[in-house]
């Protein structure tokens, strides 16, 4: 594992810092513009203050990168998996994981930002600063009693030495018999454990054949160059980043679907009626992820205590579900939800259109008389959906990469997640420049514009990415597999 993990105590403290410094910007008269009313001239904030914010970002840019990646996996270490009882904690640890993360957001997209809109910003800034310091205290209270993994150096030296060597030695023949003719050391490491020989991608044990004696050392146990000569272990930890790379992708397509839950949705939530029952209150139309939110705090408890132990039973497998079958009904999900949010933006338009509406929103757009309630289900799904399909991905990659590439293992996932905002992002745009023209889809208006038919082609996409999926899957060899 990276060394990031082994200092992972350090991490939240840079964290601490950057929301320390957010909510001096918000407190602090001086690092901040002073307050203006409508219609007055606004003062612009300093070169000074901008300094200060930008420094605070900053800190919470690279907290954030390194406690996500190296959370899961540390925490996991704590586990034996060479027990039985560690092989439970394991799979039950990345639901409970997720389960307080997605508690955690549900907090801070309600009471914190109802604190920060109503009450005041420095106290709804300084309210997650004051937590962040107290993990802070209670992770350096339990520093002795966690097992920390020692790091055994850069997993990248690694993977381009094999590359290289597999690329100088691209004009020999592929070997016979792999068992005699690839430099198979002893295995030494605590660590990582041994990896048997595959028959995929055989180019690269080019990179584990001995092509002369002068490419090892005295006592033939070590290579004398090694981005000449590499070990059958180093090659095949290189073949589990490459087999894993397609189903990866596959997350990428998986959060087009997911990342509409907190753009689009939030829109046509701002042209329902938002109202509950016969009161005056309003839904907040970007609280509305909060039932994604509850969705998958829901279902984690469920699965994990009451429908795993019936699933193992049924299965005879440890999890239940497999990964890879778990991240398929994630995807599979993620697809419905996007059906049954083209059949409720169609309906809604057709309410605006066709009904006295309700108002007028900021920009214009006519507020409909349908319920935003009926947005539920879908949200609800695309929570469920997440419960299947990310936990399932942190876990996968967490046993499939070789350990001491765990670190990056917790990446992938997250940046899944920034990639599929991207795509969506791109996505977006063609629309735009396809259909603005004529009745352009994602129209200011929603009313004037096409929404359902834009997740009717995310469903298309989804529908695509799910068959991807399952050739992926299909295709994929779990590590330690040799045939």
């Amino acid at each position: 594992m990276l060394a990031c993990c082994s200092l992972v105590g350090s991490i939240p403290c840079i964290h601490h810092q950057g929301m320390f410094l957010l909510t001096l910007t918000a407190g602090a008269d001086s690092l901040h513009p002073p307050e203006c009313s409508v219609g007055e001239t606004c003062e612009k904030a300093t070169s000074y203050q901008f300094a200060v914010l930008f420094v605070a970002f900053a800190f919470l840019v690279l907290g954030s990168a390194g406690i996500r990646p190296c959370s899961m996996p540390f925490g996991a270490d704590q586990f034996d998996p060479h027990t039985e009882s560690g092989k439970r904690g394991i799979n039950s640890f990345f639901n409970w994981y997720y389960f307080t993360f997605t508690a955690a957001m549900m907090i801070s997209a309600t009471v914190i930002i109802y604190v920060q809109s109503n009450v005041s910003w420095p106290i709804g800034l300084g309210i997650p600063t004051a937590l962040m310091f107290l993990a802070c205290v209670l992770f350096f209270m339990g520093t002795r009693l966690y097992v920390r993994v020692k790091p055994e150096g850069s997993p990248f030296t690694s993977v381009v030495q094999v590359l290289s060597a597999a690329l100088k030695k691209r004009s020999l023949k592929q070997p016979k018999d792999p068992k005699q003719d690839l430099f198979d050391p002893p295995h030494t490491s605590a660590i990582v454990t041994q990896l048997a020989h595959t028959d995929q991608f055989r180019c690269l044990d080019k990179a584990a054949i001995v092509a002369s004696q002068d490419e090892l050392r005295p006592g033939g146990a070590a290579p004398a160059d090694p981005w000449r000569l590499c070990s059958v272990q180093q090659v095949e930890e290189v073949k589990c980043l490459i087999r894993i790379v397609p189903v990866w992708s596959t997350g990428i397509i998986y959060y087009v679907a997911v990342v509409q839950q907190s753009t689009y949705v939030v829109l046509s939530a701002l042209q329902s009626d938002r109202h509950l029952g016969g009161a005056g209150f309003q839904i907040p139309a970007a609280s509305f992820t909060v039932f994604a939110m509850l969705a998958q705090t829901l279902w984690i408890p469920f699965y994990d205590r009451l429908l795993l132990p019936k699933l193992r039973k049924i299965t005879g497998k440890e999890e239940g579900f497999t990964l890879l079958q778990r991240q398929g009904i994630g995807i599979a999900l993620s697809t419905v939800a996007m059906v049954i949010s083209a059949i409720v933006e169609d309906r809604r338009r057709a309410i605006a259109l066709s009904q006295p509406t309700l108002g007028t929103t900021i920009t214009g757009g006519a507020i409909s008389a349908m319920s935003s309630l009926w947005m539920v289900p879908q949200l609800m799904i695309l929570g469920l959906s997440e419960a299947f399909n990310l936990i399932s991905q942190i876990e996968f990659y967490y046993k499939e990469i070789p350990e001491h590439m765990r670190s990056v293992a917790g990446a992938l996932a997250f940046c899944n997640l920034a990639l599929g905002n991207y795509l969506s992002g791109f996505l977006v745009t063609i629309v735009h420049r396809t259909t603005g023209s004529g009745q352009n889809w994602l129209a200011q208006d929603l009313n004037k514009g096409r929404l359902d038919l834009f997740y009717w082609t995310i469903a298309g996409i989804g529908v695509f990415n799910l068959i991807y999926f399952v050739i992926c899957a299909r295709w994929y060899r779990f590590k330690g597999t040799s045939n």
